[in-house]
């Protein structure tokens, strides 16, 4: 018996073939990202933990919703894994937009990366950065009244960009932070999305997405170069990575630093933005929690704007979050591929397959989670360590959790000490937008109402 024979026998359950045929795969393409956390939900209800789907003659890609399977590849086998094409391909994936960085590479060089960038996020230095994030939070806020409405998800994409900006790149973006909203979007679209068209041909989305990328690689060129000319090492990120050399003494291109700076754009402030505006949403939909939190917050702080000594006697502001990234998980899917063929829950994983985690569907396992859909900060919990994963695990685990973590308590204390954020009315719940990130689709809007 050969071997494609065993791996035959061995693959999982999960929805027919998708061959060859260019409209059924196009037919497909748009069925799953039209709706893709639905879709992968019925899958897993459908055939179990592990699903597997054959699409053209030779990709195969297996989809994982068990922590067991979770801590095999981002853990036990990790080794055994990199990123798959949906990050690394340079033409249709994350790595157009984001080049080399650290959520595309892989192997040494990525290695060598995260060395290099890893002292920004030391935990020293993470504390430092607590006074500048509270200060930019009170700045946003002067423009806060009794009653205004406001568009918290785009209000907390802004802040948090300032954030990285200043506390990571030494620098205050502002007046571009509405081109670099605009591109993180656009990027966002393209890489989740489905496009059958030659990238050369300038269909309406392509022309948007050329705009992006220029519009952000403009901002960036600009910092590298005033930085360079300037040649002062301000001992932020920027600095490191212009003075850093190799083992052979040589510096980083701009074209590598470029690709580092761009990722910490896209993933350094969505994920946190993305985690306040749908904590500010469940909380104004949950008064009872929300008059916990403020209680709290009243009890130690009395008033003043929050320091990062204060986190440590702030336990209900921790919950509050980390129920609402439970509920809405900033990373809510991960893929990898498979180096190796791969043992993974009792199945051959062959060489070369993509391997698809899904966290949104792990944090919503009634087998892990009792009442899932509900939002409870007090929940107790008997579910296994792996079940909760908001910021990935492993070699690979996101390198700002910590800074997002600190970052996102110290906003929500902030702001929640000053303001309560109200439902306007009566509305549509916020549907959900899975693409890199979990977003809100569409605006939230709040109405401000001072405490």
């Amino acid at each position: 018996m050969t071997t494609t024979t065993l791996l035959k026998q061995h693959n999982p359950p999960g929805p027919p073939p998708i061959g060859t045929n260019l409209l059924a795969q196009l037919r497909f393409g748009l069925h799953v990202t039209g709706d893709p956390l639905n879709v992968m939900l019925g899958w897993f209800k459908q055939y179990g933990d592990v699903v597997h789907l054959q699409f053209g003659k030779e990709a195969h890609v297996y989809f994982l919703a068990h922590p067991d399977h979770f801590h095999t590849v981002l853990v036990e086998k990790a080794n055994q894994f990199h990123k798959a094409g949906s990050y690394k391909d340079t033409k249709r994936g994350l790595a157009r937009i984001l080049g080399n960085g650290l959520v595309t590479s892989d192997g040494d060089y990525w290695r060598r990366q995260r060395k290099l960038i890893q002292p920004a996020f030391h935990a020293r230095r993470i504390e430092a950065y607590a006074e500048e994030m509270v200060r930019l939070t009170q700045l946003m806020l002067q423009g806060w009244q009794d009653g205004k409405t406001i568009e918290i998800n785009d209000v907390m994409m802004r802040l948090t960009l300032a954030i990285v900006a200043k506390t990571i790149l030494d620098t205050d973006i502002r007046s571009d932070a509405e081109k670099i909203a605009e591109a993180v979007t656009i990027f966002q679209h393209l890489a989740f999305g489905v496009d059958i068209f030659p990238l050369w041909l300038p269909t309406p989305a392509h022309v948007k997405q050329r705009k992006a990328e220029k519009a952000m690689d403009d901002v960036v060129a600009a910092l590298i170069t005033q930085r360079r000319k300037s040649a002062e090492d301000r001992g932020d990120l920027l600095s490191m990575l212009l003075n850093s050399l190799d083992e052979s003494g040589q510096g980083m291109t701009d074209q590598q630093i470029r690709d580092e700076i761009v990722t910490l754009f896209l993933a350094g402030h969505e994920t946190t933005a993305n985690a306040l505006s749908w904590t500010w949403y469940l909380l104004a939909q949950h008064p009872e929690v929300e008059q916990k939190l403020h209680e709290e917050l009243h009890g130690i702080l009395h008033g003043r704007v929050p320091t990062l000594a204060d986190l440590k006697q702030l336990p209900y502001t921790e919950l509050v979050l980390e129920e609402s990234m439970r509920l809405y998980p900033p990373v809510w899917n991960m893929s990898r591929q498979a180096l190796t063929d791969v043992e993974v829950g009792g199945y051959i994983i062959p060489k070369g397959s993509e391997v698809n985690l899904n966290t949104y569907a792990m944090h919503h396992d009634p087998r892990w989670w009792d009442e899932p859909e509900h939002f409870n900060p007090h929940r107790q919990s008997s579910a296994p360590k792996m079940a909760y994963l908001p910021f990935s695990t492993g070699p690979r685990v996101c390198i700002g959790n910590s800074f997002a973590l600190m970052e996102a308590r110290l906003i929500l204390a902030t702001v929640a000490s000053r303001y309560r954020l109200k439902m306007i009315g009566r509305q549509p719940p916020v549907q959900m937008e899975p693409l890199i990130a979990l977003r809100p689709k569409g605006r939230v809007s709040l109405i401000a109402e001072a405490r």
